[in-house]
């Protein structure tokens, strides 16, 4: 299947803003809320005065090899859909097949499952509640929602929200239906309760203690999600509604229903590659699936075109103010508890250090079929949002053509 693309060099920062401008100023003259309508002047404000991270416009042709020749031969993924922006340029293509059956071209405006990009979300809810002294990022979380998370001999210390977000909570993750991919999606049509799967989580004590170690699982996110809804008296999939995705104009952004298991409107399908006794494999259509275990940590449903805006207008403290923004860019002094190695993780983001030791940040998510990134440079001169249609987007190894896009969007 023949890539699509389309480059455009940008000139001005102001080109880049014009995404987000409009919905935030809107917002705020209709009263959204504070931390929403924190839009001040429509200008990113760079990182002190220092050079743009990125000056150059990206690397086309590489890009493009990146995504060459998708399909349902492919050993890696059916389809991709790729956007890079920022200050120095942008770039924007597509490649790969909507379905494998009828080979038809991948849709470029697709819709997708964005897996734990959806923890970005949250974060950024309950960052413009602290802002709003709605919420205290140092206040135990068993103070707003009592009996959730009991203490007592073997049970929990107190558990602030800050650690919540920063994955320090010491939670254990809920159990699931099973481990290998035979067995959830044997239970792909379960609706799952996160009440329940917070209380499944807590039986178990604790992990470790408070701030001791750094451990990244939804469970962490599913307390933030119960959370959201005590605080602000509506549900989680409202208060992000409200807050995030009407103000941005993200219009084709959603939240699955309870019971929902199809993706509404234009979209790809998403596959899993699964070993066949004989050798080889076999694709199987997993475009379909409940994912209310995931809820607030990664149920989202969005564009590559709706996760660009919203990448930039974070970033650019659109969403989320400054003071509180610190937080998605602040990783907590502590060892990540499986590598034993500096945590990476931050509220709702990850640090990510490229050959040269330059920093940036994003987020990552995978449902099966889908592997999602949103990220960029601090200072916006670079961005990039990917939906790739992997074959097996759970693997423990990063997709070998989602790592030849980052490769190629953050060359310099």
């Amino acid at each position: 299947m023949k890539t699509r693309t389309r480059t455009r060099t940008l000139v001005a920062a102001a080109l880049v803003l014009g995404v987000v401008s409009g919905p935030a100023v809107a917002a705020h003259a209709a009263g959204t809320p504070a931390a929403v309508a924190a839009a001040t002047d429509g200008r990113v404000r760079a990182a002190g005065a220092q050079a743009p991270l990125f000056s150059s416009p990206p690397d086309a042709a590489a890009l493009e090899r990146a995504i060459a020749g998708l399909g349902a031969d492919h050993p890696e993924a059916t389809a991709a859909l790729v956007r890079v922006g920022g200050t120095s340029g942008s770039w924007k293509g597509s490649s790969g097949v909507a379905d494998v059956r009828s080979g038809r071209g991948a849709i470029e405006d697709a819709r997708f499952r964005a897996g734990s990009v959806t923890k970005t979300f949250t974060a950024a809810v309950v960052l413009q509640l602290a802002a709003e002294g709605r919420l205290d990022l140092d206040r135990p979380v068993q103070e707003y929602l009592p009996g959730l998370l009991p203490g007592g001999p073997g049970g929990f210390e107190p558990v602030s929200v800050r650690q919540l977000l920063n994955y320090t909570s010491g939670l254990r993750s809920a159990d699931g239906p099973g481990d290998a991919f035979a067995d959830e999606y044997a239970h792909r049509f379960d609706v799952v309760d996160p009440r329940a799967l917070i209380a499944n989580a807590a039986a178990k004590g604790p992990e470790s203690r408070p701030g001791e170690k750094q451990h990244y699982s939804n469970i962490h996110y599913t307390v933030l999600g119960v959370l959201i809804e005590k605080v602000t008296g509506t549900t989680y999939e409202k208060a992000v509604s409200q807050r995030i995705l009407r103000p941005l104009g993200l219009r084709d952004t959603s939240f699955p229903a309870r019971t929902q298991t199809r993706i509404p409107g234009p979209h790809n399908h998403g596959y899993q590659a699964v070993p066949q006794p004989g050798g080889g494999s076999s694709l199987v259509d997993v475009t379909e699936w409940n994912s209310s275990s995931n809820w607030a940590a990664g149920d989202l449903i969005s564009t590559t075109a709706d996760l660009e805006r919203f990448t930039v207008a974070l970033f650019g403290g659109k969403v989320v103010p400054r003071p509180q923004l610190e937080e998605m860019f602040t990783v907590p002094d502590v060892q990540d508890a499986e590598t034993g190695e500096h945590a990476v993780q931050t509220a709702g983001l990850k640090e990510f250090r490229l050959p040269g030791g330059a920093v940036v940040y994003g987020k990552t998510g995978a449902r099966f079929g889908y592997n999602t990134v949103i990220g960029g440079s601090r200072d916006l001169s670079r961005t990039l949002v990917y939906s790739v249609n992997s074959t097996d987007a759970k693997g423990r190894d990063m997709n070998k053509v989602a790592m030849g896009i980052v490769g190629a969007a953050f060359a310099k």
